[in-house]
């Protein structure tokens, strides 16, 4: 009798889980972000010196040489008639990017890749180095050690690398020099972007924020735009900062639509909760051909004035795996999931099953290829 009770309560408990909607609960500032708090790309020019023999050649990298002349020039010391050599120095791309509302004296990180034929960039120091923005102005200045997290060793006959050595990283290596024009309590409303769009959550969200301001200013405040954006007007008496503190901890149920993504090249498979199959009848089989080559010396006979020759022996041997006939009918994702189970085929063709469905119209979802 427990055992009864206990298989009914299993039971139960999975047919709630397929009755479970796919709505989540999240707060505003996990599933959106503000329109006037973005981020902001920066890019410069520089120069990795410090490096032990791995760095640019100069007839091969020009640029490198010119820029070694020009940085030695503002230091006041004379290069002309004289022929570098050297092969520590690299020529690199620094980017970063500006966090909103950054303010002068903060630091960020900064990311440095190899413009010439430079091996590695372990060991080397960034030169002082200006970031400017798509406007052109210089909003941060970057210098320190790089961090490389590859590395790479080569003999004779040998070689081992792991990573990648020409490009690595500053930690906090650059330091902001001049804040955004946009001041955030200068605006008069704010406006929340979705990350994922979809209007059941903006219309969500909305209602969320409505709902707070209803108690707390006695009326409606938000209004969804389109299925990215929101729009939350300011009231008069309220403070910018505050509110946004407020309406970013508020919780909304978000939902998202039916997406299947796969990944050919690693064979990774990812099924949202809302996938949904028609009942349809899928076989999988695979053919595996193999050709084995065994070739045969045959010996001439003695005293005869024949020659030692090699006689190709090849065997070619054909199997066909699989061919069973499975239905599949995904009403709930762990219904789906054990109906591909069930074929036992590996990921390469359950991606290649899920595609057919899709072709066939089966499956009520999108397909996502990357």
């Amino acid at each position: 009798m427990v055992r009864i009770c206990k298989w009914l309560l299993t039971v139960s408990l999975l047919f709630a889980a397929t009755l479970t909607p796919a709505y989540a609960a999240s707060r505003i500032k996990d599933v959106a972000s503000l329109q006037a708090g973005r981020d902001n790309q920066l890019i410069g020019y520089g120069l990795v010196v410090g490096l032990q023999g791995s760095g640019d050649s100069l007839r091969s990298s020009p640029f490198t040489d010119q820029s070694i002349r020009a940085m030695l020039q503002n230091l006041g010391i004379s290069t002309q008639g004289g022929e570098s050599r050297t092969r520590n120095v690299a020529a690199v791309l620094v980017t970063a990017t500006l966090p909103p509302f950054a303010s002068p004296g903060s630091r960020v990180d900064v990311t440095v890749g190899s413009l010439g034929d430079a091996t590695s960039l372990r060991g080397g120091t960034l030169v002082m180095t200006s970031l400017s923005g798509a406007d052109g102005q210089i909003y941060a200045v970057a210098q320190g050690s790089i961090v490389v997290t590859g590395f790479s060793a080569q003999g004779d006959a040998a070689a081992l690398s792991q990573g990648v050595t020409t490009a690595g990283r500053v930690p906090n290596g650059a330091i902001i020099e001049r804040e955004l024009p946009s001041k955030f309590k200068d605006g008069f409303n704010l406006v929340l972007q979705l990350r994922n769009p979809d209007f059941s959550t903006a219309v969500g969200m909305a209602a969320a924020i409505n709902k707070f301001a209803a108690a707390q200013f006695g009326g409606r405040i938000a209004e969804a735009l389109d299925s990215q954006s929101v729009l939350v007007q300011k009231p008069k008496m309220a403070d910018l900062a505050r509110l946004m503190a407020d309406i970013e901890n508020l919780v909304v149920e978000t939902d998202v639509p039916a997406r299947v993504v796969i990944n050919e090249r690693t064979g990774t498979i990812v099924i949202g909760q809302d996938v949904r199959v028609n009942e349809v009848a899928v076989s999988y089989g695979t053919l595996t051909v193999q050709v084995t080559e065994t070739p045969t010396v045959v010996q001439p006979a003695p005293f005869s004035r024949g020659e030692t020759a090699v006689e190709p022996n090849t065997t070619i041997e054909a199997q066909s795996d699989g061919g069973t006939v499975a239905i599949l009918n995904g009403s709930s994702l762990r219904s789906l999931v054990a109906g591909l189970n069930s074929i036992g085929v590996k990921p390469d063709g359950i991606i290649a099953i899920l595609q057919s469905i899709k072709t066939a119209g089966a499956l009520q979802a999108e397909l996502v290829l990357q």
